[in-house]
């Protein structure tokens, strides 16, 4: 009965190593998903400048209308370096098994260019 009882045990054992990959896997997906749902938030976050900006531009002092839109534009640029940062960190905890995450570098790139563009509309702003 003894060797039954360690038979079963190494089987629960094994399960339950699958069971913590596949969460593992999971949780890896899931940041993938919440990394994409930050840099929407972001994306929302330099239209409403921009937005704001366009209604506002007819009222006096124009440079008030270009601050309240520098103010949302940074804080996307923000959004869109917290995502990464914390996506990337999230990825050096966690082991995937049968998952294929992002690259990391991937999500610099997108993070970086959407910052950089962000950037880019803000120069313009000025400028106008």
């Amino acid at each position: 009965m003894a060797s039954d009882d360690t038979g079963d045990k190494d089987a629960k054992t094994k399960w339950a190593e699958e069971r913590t990959d596949w969460a593992e896997d999971r949780t890896v997906l899931a940041n993938e998903r919440t990394f994409a749902g930050w840099m929407r938030t972001g994306l929302a976050a330099v239209g409403i400048g921009l937005a704001s900006q366009a209604i506002f531009r007819a009222a006096e002092p124009t440079w008030l209308a270009k601050l309240a839109a520098t103010g949302f534009i940074a804080v996307g640029v923000l959004i869109f370096y917290l995502a990464w940062r914390n996506s990337c960190g999230l990825l050096d905890r966690l082991n995937t098994h049968a998952a294929d995450p992002i690259p990391r570098g991937h999500l610099a790139w997108l993070a970086a260019l959407f910052a950089a563009a962000s950037l880019i509309v803000l120069a313009v702003l000025w400028l106008i």
